[in-house]
């Protein structure tokens, strides 16, 4: 996708793969606002659940995000109030669902929002990430809702012994549970020409180191950069990757 405003353009693109997996569980989207020109808003969701149970939480946590972001008005709403809403409403959506169905549907999600102004904000729930990379430089990343993120920040492990940690793969937090998530809102400031908003899900990060995928985003455009990375993950996955799935924007000049 391309969004042109007077003094820059926005280049995006979404992958998916489901791996080496029988199920797609893993949703990714990145949309333009109906109204409001220069606003978009990018969305990853790992859903969790059985067969069918963690596509529909998925499914569901992308579909509510998108339709709180249809309401969102940034002349006159804040974007933590919009980006509290979408967790929160997708989170409620989700456990109706499971209400219904035999199933236990839970979800990630990994979210930004670029305004016209060009700041720009993101929530996650879960281990699904949202990074920053200025000119190709690492700059930010959300902080996982885990139990081996919590590790780390209680300095028990280090990062690079996280990845490979036997209980990797226990969240603290997710969308659907009997637990409300959390809200965990950064406001990243103003995007500069240069900068690129990465959001993705843990089966995707976990085969790169933030600087291979600075060099990847800075190098390439975006829709180049998700069919390289997507490969190189695919590779490294070695027969035993999990879904895949990736949402790219990057802030060019508008020559």
């Amino acid at each position: 996708m391309q969004l042109t405003t007077t003094s820059f353009q926005i280049l995006g693109s979404t992958a998916l793969h489901k791996g080496d997996r029988t199920y797609q569980q893993d949703q990714a989207i990145i949309v333009s606002h109906p109204h409001v020109k220069g606003c978009l808003m990018g969305v990853v969701a790992d859903g969790m659940g059985g067969k069918s149970g963690g596509r529909k939480a998925a499914n569901q946590a992308v579909m509510t995000a998108k339709q709180v972001f249809e309401r969102y008005q940034p002349s006159s709403e804040q974007t933590e109030v919009c980006l509290s809403s979408m967790i929160k409403e997708s989170h409620l959506m989700i456990r109706l669902t499971a209400v219904t169905s035999e199933e236990e549907p839970h979800s990630t999600i990994a979210a930004f929002i670029v305004n016209p102004d060009r700041s720009a904000y993101t929530v996650h729930v879960g281990d699904s990430r949202v990074y920053l990379f200025k000119k190709g430089v690492f700059a930010f990343r959300t902080q996982d809702h885990s139990y081996v993120q919590q590790m780390v920040n209680d300095g028990k492990i280090s990062e690079s012994a996280a990845i490979n940690h036997p209980q990797s793969n226990l969240l603290t937090s997710c969308l659907g549970t009997t637990q409300e998530p959390p809200i965990t809102i950064h406001r990243i400031g103003q995007l500069e020409v240069g900068d690129t908003l990465l959001a993705c899900s843990d089966g995707f990060w976990h085969y790169f180191t933030p600087n291979e995928l600075g060099i990847i985003v800075d190098t390439l455009p975006p829709r180049e950069a998700t069919e390289t990375m997507m490969s190189k993950a695919r590779q490294r996955a070695r027969g035993s990757g999990d879904n895949l799935s990736v949402a790219i924007v990057k802030l060019d000049g508008n020559d």
